[in-house]
């Protein structure tokens, strides 16, 4: 294996925590998997996706907690398991985010045009990832995960919140449907969508409603990336570019003792 740093993209600097979002480059997956393609779900050779991972984990303190991400909104604890059984593939949680107060504990969610965010307590006590596409978003993925990291921490901690790269604006196009299952329970939401070229479409901006979500839920600091998973196909994958693609993986882990 190469003894080479992967090619990542971050936020604002933390102090005890470490987190980034991979891109498409330094793995050795081919065809329109290339090359760091981290998805076995992708129809990629299952043992070029095995190399990738282990390049990955060659980055990180510890074995990392992989995640079944169904679209939904259930939030996995990884504390509740030793750590002997966090190894891959033995154990996969269905869940669309996962959470630790555990030093040193990698936790990481994949994405190919959905959002990526990780959500950190101010004291370092708690840290969370949670992967959100807009059906997810709506469902509460990002407050159910926020909720389940209260209860790891003091109650009077801010929080931060990096979003990671996702789809733009401008590429994002949905149907009436969409945009009634935001502002149904929020008319405010309405400002994240323009309308589209066609009747009855509307181009969504997702990371403007994760931004308003986390807001409302009490996060203190938001950081967008404001990075275009579509647009830029020599970084990032696609699956609204191209269907048959690879996935990124946002990975975050606690880097000092709590406090």
């Amino acid at each position: 294996m190469p003894d080479t740093v992967l090619h990542t993209v971050s936020g604002a600097s933390l102090p005890g925590v470490q987190y980034f979002c991979t891109t498409r480059q330094g793995g050795v997956s081919t065809g329109p998997w290339a090359s760091l393609n981290l998805g076995l779900h992708t129809d990629d050779d299952i043992a070029h996706v095995q190399s990738n991972r282990q390049r990955l984990q060659a980055m990180l303190p510890g074995a990392p907690v992989w995640l079944n991400q169904v679209h939904g909104t259930e939030v996995f604890d990884a504390d509740v398991l030793p750590s002997q059984e966090l190894n891959w593939p033995a154990v996969v949680p269905t869940a669309d985010a996962v959470i630790t107060s555990q030093l040193d504990r990698p936790l990481i969610i994949m994405t190919a045009d959905c959002l990526p965010i990780v959500l950190v307590s101010s004291d370092g006590c708690a840290l969370g990832l949670a992967h959100a596409g807009w059906r997810g978003l709506a469902a509460g993925v990002l407050e159910n995960t926020l909720e389940a990291l209260k209860r790891k921490t003091d109650s009077a901690v801010s929080w931060y919140a990096w979003i990671g790269p996702s789809i733009s604006q401008p590429c994002f196009e949905v149907g009436d449907d969409v945009l009634g299952v935001f502002t149904d329970t929020d008319a405010q939401a309405a400002r994240y969508f323009i309308r589209g070229k066609l009747p009855g479409k509307w181009q969504a901006d997702l990371p403007g409603l994760a931004y308003r979500r986390l807001l409302q839920a009490g996060v203190g600091t938001i950081e967008r990336s404001g990075l275009c998973t579509y647009t830029d196909s020599q970084q990032f994958f696609s699956y609204r570019r191209t269907p048959v693609t690879g996935r990124l993986a946002t990975v975050a882990w606690l880097t000092a003792f709590c406090g």
